[in-house]
């Protein structure tokens, strides 16, 4: 009886922060605006909870005689990545508000991976309600970005207290208002341009397995997820993710159909490159490409380009990586270093990574991530494997342009996705060679 209350409670608390972290943004606003002193409280309540499912989890696993699952590999490598964070606070410290807030951010995701593949180890029946919540997560973001887009006016977040001193309603491209940018229920658009990527990726692998039904309830599904998810894609503008989308759906075509269709897809896959790549030319002097695809409008009332943003920080990030191999220590970049005297943001994950735990740390992190994703792509038959795996490349690629692991829902929902499709399966794993 007490070991079935455990279960109640970890996998309770895991669905929970599975489930609700595509709708917290919205959540904190509210509560910011109503209970001001709340605020930074209700913003870790993810944190907390996971720190909370810690304690079942260990006690299940002890009781169980499953001690064995914390000495497999991955979970080693994150438990050594949260040790060298451990190590920067002894040898750096810092502003106790600033290590706080980088060890949640730099840690969270690696926690509820090593939460969710526990669970699924554990109790692998729940994978499919895991992935029903996910489902429904999805839904509630794609719908919403629907509205926003074609019957809601710009501005509604508004009335929840989205504004300057919180998060903007909406966002332009370079402050030029025929290019609105909508954040949905996220954190902005480049967070819902992401997480469109994972979206996508999924319903396309889903799509294409053979071993899916298609009919019912889950067409409908299936229609609003793809759809919203282009919209979605669309009208975040956000141009990493548009090629981060463009990478994690070629991998989805070129894994399943590979073996079959090598030359077609090696031919199509350089016609559309060339096709873009001639449009782009073409049709640079178009509001659209001047404004969107190479932000080169001198009339979009910003004196200050993204573009020349992103170069600044790379050089400077790249500079700092290079002569501080050891980092600077937790919370030193990003949102965590606002609570500080040095606010620093580098627009970059891996440059982030090397600037909080050195080298080491950076390699470290490499190594988890691309374990993973070894994992996801010895799966590839399951259609959820081979949606996240390709989903993952997406997003390494976005990390390459922006921090993208620093949003917590884009973080939670991958890394989350990642340990159900690696501790688990929706259907037995079928070994094959390309």
């Amino acid at each position: 009886m007490k070991h079935l209350r455990l279960s109640t409670i970890y996998l309770g608390l895991l669905l929970f922060i599975f489930g609700f972290i595509v709708l917290h943004a919205p959540f904190i606003v509210v509560i910011s605006t109503l209970a001001p002193t709340m605020s930074e409280i209700v913003k870790s309540w993810e944190e907390i909870l996971m720190l909370i499912a810690v304690i079942p989890a260990f006690m299940i696993l002890y009781r169980s005689e499953k001690m064995a699952i914390l000495r497999e590999p991955l979970m080693i490598g994150i438990a050594i990545y949260a040790a060298l964070h451990v190590l920067s606070i002894v040898v750096f410290g810092g502003a106790t508000t600033s290590v706080v807030a980088g060890l949640a951010i730099d840690l969270r995701y690696m926690l509820f991976f090593a939460l969710v593949y526990v669970a699924v180890r554990l109790y692998p029946q729940y994978i499919r309600t895991f992935i029903k919540v996910g489902i429904a997560g999805a839904l509630v973001v794609m719908v919403f970005a629907l509205l926003q887009v074609f019957i809601l006016p710009p501005d509604i977040l508004k009335y929840l207290g989205y504004n300057v001193h919180t998060i903007m309603p909406y966002l332009t491209v370079d402050q030029n208002s025929s290019f609105i940018r909508i954040n949905s229920t996220l954190r902005g658009p480049n967070p819902l341009g992401a997480y469109a990527v994972m979206v996508l990726s999924i319903v396309v692998a889903w799509l294409m397995s053979k071993r899916i039904s298609f009919k019912g309830n889950l067409r409908l599904v299936i229609i609003v997820l793809f759809i919203g998810g282009i919209v979605s894609l669309w009208a975040s503008y956000s141009r990493s993710a548009w090629i981060g989308t463009l990478v994690a759906l070629g991998i989805v075509l070129i894994a399943i159909n590979l073996k079959r269709h090598k030359k077609a897809i090696l031919v199509g896959a350089a016609i559309v490159l060339i096709v873009l790549g001639t449009g782009i030319v073409l049709n640079r002097n178009s509001d659209f490409i001047s404004n969107v695809v190479l932000h080169d409008n001198p009339a979009g009332g910003s004196s200050a380009k993204s573009d020349q943003g992103h170069l600044a920080s790379l050089q400077d990030g790249l500079s700092r990586a290079l002569g501080q191999p050891f980092g600077a220590g937790i919370g030193s970049t990003g949102t965590a270093s606002l609570y500080g005297n040095t606010p620093l943001i580098i627009e970059n994950q891996y440059l982030f990574i090397a600037h909080e735990v050195g080298w080491v740390g950076l390699a470290f992190f490499i190594m988890i991530f691309v374990g993973i994703l070894s994992r996801l792509w010895q799966r590839r038959d399951d259609w959820l494997a081979l949606g996240v795996f390709a989903s993952g490349i997406g997003l390494a690629t976005i990390g390459l342009l922006l921090p993208v692991w620093v949003d917590d829902t884009v973080a939670i929902i991958w890394w989350g996705l990642a340990a159900i499709a690696t501790g688990g399966t929706t259907q037995p794993v079928i070994s094959r060679k390309y």
